[in-house]
């Protein structure tokens, strides 16, 4: 451990999902590979708690990590590990992302016991899903396939509970983030993985963040060799554009980023109307980025490009 980064006895804040555990216990190990003390703070949050409606109808995503962040507050904890796709756009005054590391897939997975993908579905089949993003684009694909039929229904609940739903009949098909399948060692659950052209990922997917209270350069030495720096230009450009939209997960917005060659980066967007009332919109930008400023200001030109295209966010306070 080199000298600026004691030894430190560490408290994580992590919910209490079979997946949150597992990044937990993965940043756990690493931790204590540099000498670190570590422990688990588990907790259940409202967004774990609230399963009768969509997220972007209770209050977001930031419901799952208001109760990790007030733990860090209260001293109870020192960090808490987020699958970064969860983290609002926006940390309250006083915390930071003191961490990105290395992304695994951030693509989209369909699992279905019985159908190898989209054409296969039977008619008025269900396909379930929590996130407007997937759902904008699912109703793209299918309208291409004339498949007017298919209903997609919303799909709450951590991933084993999704999962069960689907093994019940109660959706032909799911769609879920092929990083957490992978990572719980289900990969054989998956029948398809949807390249980005497909089904374009939601900004920050795949990724783990690490959160801290700002004050701790402490804790920040401690999880730099943690950190992916790839990793972080890439969902810091995506995270930009999510920021200048609105930054809500009730938006059907989607952001891409990745490298096409030496500190080259490429930048897709794409925004829907969950009404379909209009076509989605798509826009990219390549620049050369060596810098989380560069890469925000990629994310910017992105968003004033997907706007420009017909993008519309939601109005404040919507």
């Amino acid at each position: 451990m080199p000298p600026s980064s004691p030894a430190l006895a560490i408290t994580i804040a992590t919910r209490e999902s079979r997946l949150a555990l597992w990044q937990a216990e993965h940043v756990k190990a690493l931790l204590e590979g540099l000498g670190h003390r570590v422990s688990l703070l588990g907790m259940t949050t409202l967004g774990d708690q609230i399963l009768d409606r969509s997220l972007s109808k209770v209050g977001g995503k930031g419901l799952f990590v208001k109760e990790l962040e007030l733990a860090l507050e209260d001293g109870r904890a020192d960090i808490a590990v987020h699958s970064l796709k969860d983290v609002p756009m926006e940390l309250p005054t006083g915390f930071s992302l003191a961490c990105v590391m290395e992304r695994e897939d951030p693509r989209d997975a369909w699992v279905s016991p019985h159908c190898a993908g989209l054409a296969d579905l039977p008619a008025d089949a269900v396909v379930g899903t929590s996130s407007l993003r997937r759902l904008v684009l699912l109703r793209e694909a299918l309208d291409a396939l004339g498949r007017t039929d298919v209903r997609i229904e919303p799909l709450r609940g951590n991933l084993d509970t999704r999962l069960r739903k689907l093994d019940e009949g109660q959706y032909h098909a799911i769609v879920l983030a092929a990083a957490g399948l992978k990572r719980l060692g289900l990969g054989e659950r998956i029948r398809h993985i949807f390249e980005p052209a497909e089904s374009l990922p939601a900004a920050g997917q795949g990724a783990l963040g690490i959160e801290v209270r700002a004050h701790r350069a402490d804790l920040v030495a401690a999880l730099a060799p943690l950190a992916h720096p790839p990793t972080w230009l890439r969902v810091a450009a995506e995270r930009t554009v999510s920021r200048a939209m609105g930054g809500s997960c009730s938006m059907p917005l989607a952001a891409y980023a990745d490298w096409v060659s030496e500190g080259e980066l490429l930048l897709t967007a794409a925004w829907g109307d969950p009404e379909g009332r209009q076509p989605l919109v798509r826009v990219h930008e390549q620049a050369r980025v060596d810098s989380l400023l560069a890469a925000e200001e990629l994310g910017q030109r992105v968003a004033l490009a997907l706007r420009a295209a017909g993008a519309a966010p939601p109005a404040a306070g919507a």
